[in-house]
């Protein structure tokens, strides 16, 4: 039996400055709700720019409360207004000294339903992100949103398919995989992990990359936002490398019980045998 839900991505440039870059996003989420979305989530830390290019405090000012900070109270707001399920990806200030690369999940009636904080922080030439965040301390959390069953994996997490297991475990439908990767190195992997990931554990995926080089370096973000789903399959059109785009596409849930009836993953997993896999 048929369960679509409509469901959204949006990939954009750095516009130059915090209060722009919010009212972008604003739009966005005006635009989606007009094409029918329940969902939509935006991209890593996306009301800044990429500042991981470069290690420098004053950049620790980006850094909010959730769920008590202005930015996810004006977009509580908005889902509450437009009925949406957001995923808002955020820098977050636990307190003085205590940073997280963290998504904030608000239901469509604007009620805040947790978070995800990013476990695996890379330390490389142009994502210097142990200077900005801890690991992740929070769990692989799936929440329970008016479109169903929501979870998140933010940006270097992909290349770790333990989390991604986990969120299955924990009754994911779709996990969105919010990210801020750049030509190079790892463009070979964007069309390749999370399809992989949505097979391995039967579910749909909604990654979403930012676009265009920023000031701060020369990180070029080359977008390519998609949704794939539990076949590893396409759903439409991968988005533009270079521009600005709201994707939007019908995904039908009811497709992961006709996939995990036909494989049996999750029964023929062999969990008494993993213990190596925890240490060290």
């Amino acid at each position: 039996m048929s369960r679509v839900i409509r469901a959204a991505v949006f990939q954009t440039a750095w516009t130059g400055d915090k209060e722009s870059m919010i009212e972008v996003h604003e739009q966005a989420v005006r635009d989606a709700a007009a094409q029918g979305a329940q969902v939509l989530c935006f991209q890593e830390l996306f009301y800044g720019p990429y500042f991981c290019q470069v290690q420098d405090p004053a950049f620790y000012a980006y850094a909010e409360r959730v769920p008590d900070g202005p930015v996810v109270e004006r977009f509580r707001a908005l889902a509450r207004e437009h009925g949406i399920v957001l995923v808002l990806p955020v820098y977050e200030e636990e307190q003085p000294g205590v940073l997280y690369n963290t998504a904030a999940v608000i239901d469509a009636d604007g009620s805040y339903l947790g978070k995800y904080r990013k476990h695996h922080i890379p330390q490389v030439r142009g994502f210097w992100e142990k200077f900005y965040f801890k690991p992740g301390n929070a769990g692989w959390p799936v929440f329970d949103t008016a479109v169903g069953k929501v979870g998140v994996y933010i940006c270097y997490d992909r290349h770790f398919p333990e989390g991604w297991r986990a969120l299955g475990l924990a009754g994911a439908e779709i996990v969105f995989n919010p990210s801020a990767t750049s030509r190079g190195l790892s463009r070979y992997l964007w069309q390749l992990e999370q399809p992989a990931a949505a097979a391995a554990n039967e579910y749909f995926v909604g990654a979403i990359n930012r676009v265009g080089v920023e000031d701060l370096g020369d990180n070029d973000f080359y977008g390519t936002s998609y949704f794939v789903d539990p076949e590893a399959q396409f759903v439409g059109e991968v988005a533009s490398d270079k521009e600005s785009e709201l994707v939007v596409r019908d995904l039908d849930l009811a497709k992961l019980r006709e996939v995990r009836d036909r494989w049996q993953f999750y029964r023929d997993r062999r969990p008494e045998a993993y213990e190596p896999l925890t240490g060290p």
